[in-house]
């Protein structure tokens, strides 16, 4: 079996984590804080980074190209910096990629689910090199297996799939 790893940033990392967590194939998810400029963040300092979550999945039973796919029908790709209630460029939408293959495979995907025109705007998802990745507090990670009546504004759109 073959291990693949994927860093994804789609607003509040709780929402995230909980539907991509049960994706056949996902192995593990951790929440965390990424592609911003404080060493070490933490969730009370994590200057400019984003809440993101990374992702072990099976590459055999879930596609790279899959993964983006129900990424994008779970958060709203087309607001800069907010995900529902969650306001600030810590609830961006962003695709840190671990190499040139996921870096053609997401920005050929966000070209064509654009064109595609069923979801509200133009796409403001980054698609950058992934870097540093801080794990969160260990009251963040499974936060919605330990309170599953928590707060979340993901959810799953069918209308917003190929």
């Amino acid at each position: 079996m073959s291990i693949e790893k994927a860093i994804l940033a789609g607003g509040c990392f709780w929402g995230v984590e909980e539907l991509i967590r049960q994706l056949p194939g996902v192995k593990n998810t951790v929440v965390g804080y990424t592609g911003g400029d404080v060493p070490n963040a933490t969730y009370r300092n994590h200057g400019t980074h984003a809440e993101g979550i990374a992702i072990t999945f099976d590459p055999e039973v879930l596609s790279y190209r899959n993964l983006l796919e129900y990424f994008f029908q779970i958060h709203d790709p087309t607001t800069r910096n907010r995900q529902g209630n969650d306001i600030g460029t810590s609830y961006r939408s962003a695709i840190f990629f671990v190499d040139e293959k996921q870096k053609e495979t997401a920005t050929t995907l966000i070209s064509e689910l654009e064109a595609s025109g069923k979801w509200p705007g133009k796409f403001v998802t980054e698609v950058v090199p992934a870097g540093d990745f801080w794990d969160a507090e260990e009251e963040h990670q499974d936060y919605l297996q330990k309170h599953p009546f928590g707060y979340t504004c993901h959810f799953e759109r069918p209308e917003w799939t190929l």
